[in-house]
């Protein structure tokens, strides 16, 4: 039983708690059970009846206040760990949500969070989608076709984001009232976003990236978590995992990994906003381990596409793939020690390798460059196929080239380096397979032989 030392706040509790039950009561007796069963509830309090529990401790605490401020910090810490106190303060202090990005993988995010804004009392309804204005050959812009039809015609048509996504083509608008941050943008383009919002986000706020890639500088890879964490002054966590967006969009189950640093109760939130019955997510520990993986696996996926494009078949695809997650986990470990292991057996991990090389776009593409020996550059192929989505794993490869080259490793990670090579033109498709003859060569880090152990 929860104990309140000052029986005027108990009386709030037990009062609360009955209105809560009456409340529940009377809505399954209403609605059915199944209503019921699928009914959202926060911290344990179904989403209405937590109004009741707010307006009901508003009035009895200002006709009631505590007799010395030592009750009520004592009673509001109960209240907190009873559940009440969740409750109320989420109602009082609702999340806004923001989406920075409304491509392809953007409009599936904002179609989930608004599918869950709409029902947590612990967010507003309204979901903001910053939108880079195109004009549609109708000449309409995209942002007006949107907040008109609820679908963004270009990058996900057919699918209704719901009624209370609003597209803005305003980034510095867009974000204003946000305290929540999705960033889903191709990652080449980070920076300049990150410099246009620099004392525009609002203190205290939190971010999330569902961007797969890195910047590589002078010194060293910085990771897009870190580079929106540095220069916005948020902390920052990611998600990644085994998500084709169109699958998501017609609400085909998958799974996906959010990863955080310290806070697992900020991670938790986030996982309440992207959750569904048909998209499950599960936190982890481990911000550079997830987002390496959500990086690594379009490198290895273009891989899988010249192995495709040749026609060498099922047993040498398998190979690269296996090759390919060998040196994810060894390049992920190398540069950040504290990766751990079980993360490549998460969402983000080896299910994320395993559906990108057998369906998404970087294997696609790089299919078509295999087919034509090469002799149709990426660039073509991206804009001939992908209608102005952007190919990841070829500007990764090349990043990811860059920090092996400088730091000399290219010889501790063949397949990486041919895939950079290939792409660039330098060899040719067959050449993905030809890399095999060249062992690790360990002898270029020292210690590097325990990363690349099973």
């Amino acid at each position: 039983m929860l104990h309140i030392a000052n029986p005027r706040w108990s009386l709030i509790v037990d009062f609360a708690w009955l209105a809560t039950s009456l409340f529940a009561d009377r809505e399954r007796r209403r609605e059915g059970e199944e209503t019921h069963r699928r009914g959202e509830k926060v911290r344990g309090v179904p989403k209405r009846p937590a109004a009741i529990v707010s307006a009901v401790a508003s009035f009895f605490s200002t006709t009631m206040a505590p007799s010395a401020p030592e009750d009520a910090s004592h009673n509001a810490a109960l209240l907190s760990s009873s559940g009440v106190g969740g409750a109320v303060s989420s109602v009082a202090q609702k999340s806004r949500v923001t989406i920075i990005g409304s491509g392809n993988w953007g409009s599936v995010a904002s179609k989930l969070i608004a599918s869950n804004t709409i029902k947590l009392a612990s967010f507003h309804d309204e979901v903001r989608m910053w939108v880079f204005e195109e004009k549609l050959p109708s000449g309409e812009k995209l942002t007006e076709v949107i907040n008109r039809t609820n679908e963004n015609v270009k990058y996900l048509p057919g699918i209704k984001l719901g009624k209370n996504v609003v597209a803005d083509p305003d980034l510095e608008n867009a974000v204003r009232d946000a305290n929540m941050l999705v960033f889903v943008t191709p990652h080449q383009f980070m920076e300049g976003i990150c410099k246009r919002l620099v004392g525009k986000v609002k203190e205290g706020s939190q971010a999330i990236s569902l961007i797969k890639g890195m910047e590589v500088k002078m010194e060293g890879p910085c990771m897009i978590s870190s580079l929106i964490s540095e220069q916005l002054g948020v902390n920052c966590c990611v998600l990644m995992g085994a998500n084709i967006a169109n699958e998501i969009a017609v609400e085909k189950f998958s799974e996906a990994t959010v990863g955080y640093r310290e806070n697992r109760e900020i991670a938790e939130k986030w996982v309440q906003l992207f959750n569904t019955p048909y998209f499950m997510v599960t936190a982890v520990q481990d911000v550079e381990g997830v987002e390496l993986c959500g990086t690594l696996k379009n490198v290895v996926a273009l891989a899988a596409g010249f192995v495709d494009g040749l026609e060498m078949g099922n047993n040498t695809k398998a190979a690269i793939m296996r090759i390919g997650l060998r040196e994810m986990r060894a390049f992920s470990k190398i540069l950040f020690p504290t990766v751990k292991d079980n993360t490549f057996f998460e969402s983000c991990g080896v299910a994320d390798l395993i559906t990108t090389c057998l369906g998404g776009r970087n294997r696609r593409v790089a299919e078509a460059f295999a087919k034509s020996g090469g002799k149709r550059s990426f660039d073509e192929l991206e804009a001939e196929m992908l209608q102005g989505q952007k190919l990841q794993g070829v500007s990764t490869a090349r990043e990811v080239y860059e920090v092996l080259s400088n730091r000399g490793w290219l010889e501790l990670f063949p397949l990486f380096a041919a895939v950079h090579e290939i792409s660039s033109g330098r060899l040719p498709p067959s050449a993905i397979v030809e890399y095999g003859e060249h062992k690790p060569n360990f002898s270029a880090v020292e210690g590097a032989a325990q990363y690349f152990s099973s």
